[in-house]
């Protein structure tokens, strides 16, 4: 089954849209599998390229997405690749989630790097909204410590 998803900015205006296939489904999260859909780009310790394959864990009831990306080539993760935003919305046949800037890159040798948080600290965000991103980031930075990461 297809799936749109959606990152929307602050307005709730629609920025980026694609589609992925639905992989499981249960009653506070979805994950999906989508494609690189753009030219190959270095990013971090490796190079994001066109096709590599992306499972996608949406949660309703957390302030983050995970990305678990594969090489195209040789199907090898790759590492994980998580969005700060608002819990998602999930609806019949979308998926979408308001981006707070923060995202987290997790190597697989297990380092973490916080990206963005200079474009973070410039978003006009009301105390509920900056709590909440800061609260997802620890969250997830503690999940990547202390557990096995989603597949």
């Amino acid at each position: 089954m297809k799936i749109r998803v959606q990152k929307k900015n602050l307005e709730g205006e629609v920025t980026y849209e694609y589609e992925g296939v639905l992989l499981h489904r249960d009653e506070n999260s979805i994950t999906l599998e989508a494609f690189f859909d753009r030219e190959d780009m270095p990013f971090m310790d490796v190079v994001l390229k066109k096709g590599d394959r992306f499972v996608e864990h949406y949660y309703m009831d957390h302030w983050y997405n995970i990305f678990a990306v594969y090489d195209r080539d040789d199907g090898k993760i790759k590492g994980w690749y998580c969005n700060i935003g608002k819990p998602a919305v999930i609806e019949d046949g979308v998926v979408s989630y308001v981006d707070l800037a923060l995202d987290l890159w997790v190597s697989t040798s297990g380092k973490q790097t916080v990206l963005d948080e200079d474009e973070f600290g410039k978003l006009n965000l009301k105390e509920e909204l900056r709590a909440g991103a800061w609260s997802g980031l620890n969250e997830l930075k503690r999940f990547f410590k202390n557990n096995k990461p989603p597949d």
